[in-house]
């Protein structure tokens, strides 16, 4: 009789344990990045991609419970941050552009939200309505980023043409960054 409560019981408590989605696990370890910079190369951009020799630094700058924001400076520039959400089990990226006074640049807000919830060490975001409308030739933009202990990638290609985009940052070097992007307020 011991022997068939012990079961039960363990039984009824692994069913209640539910392993974490993809996303959450993805989150989790995004988040543990916070309040760190790292300082990135790009890995793949055409020839004459503005970005090229620039220094390249992102900044998990805020961590709120459902949404993180990472500024991505690329030289003297800090208009971008990359905002991701988390909500009903899906991750959104969003692209924040803003000028140097801090107003919102006209091609803002872009991005998409992914169509699962992915794996653990990747995440994947096509381009949404809004940034069909705002921005037609990016109406079949992917982007996706890739995390583990060592990496964080930050990825585009637009299917359909040659466009790849891919930079990659070191998470094992920490790097100094006081700076605040464009337009933000604490």
């Amino acid at each position: 009789m011991k022997k068939i409560i012990i079961l039960c019981f363990l039984t009824t408590f692994f069913s209640t344990v539910q392993a974490q989605t993809g996303a959450e696990e993805f989150w989790g370890k995004l988040k543990v990045l916070c309040n760190k910079s790292f300082e990135g190369k790009i890995t793949e951009a055409p020839e004459n991609d503005s970005f090229r020799g620039k220094k390249l630094v992102m900044q998990v700058k805020s961590c709120e419970p459902n949404q993180i924001r990472i500024p991505f400076y690329v030289g003297d520039d800090k208009s971008r941050t990359w905002v991701l959400t988390l909500e009903k089990g899906l991750i959104t990226l969003k692209h924040d552009h803003r000028h140097e006074d801090g107003s919102p640049d006209k091609i803002t807000q872009y991005g998409g939200t992914s169509s699962n919830t992915g794996l653990s060490g990747i995440q994947i975001f096509p381009a949404d309505q809004q940034t069909c409308d705002l921005l037609p030739n990016a109406s079949t933009n992917v982007w996706w980023i890739t995390l583990d202990e060592k990496t964080f990638t930050y990825n585009l290609r637009r299917l359909g043409t040659d466009r790849v985009f891919s930079v990659s940052f070191d998470l094992t070097k920490p790097v100094e960054c006081s700076d605040f992007p464009w337009g933000w307020k604490d």
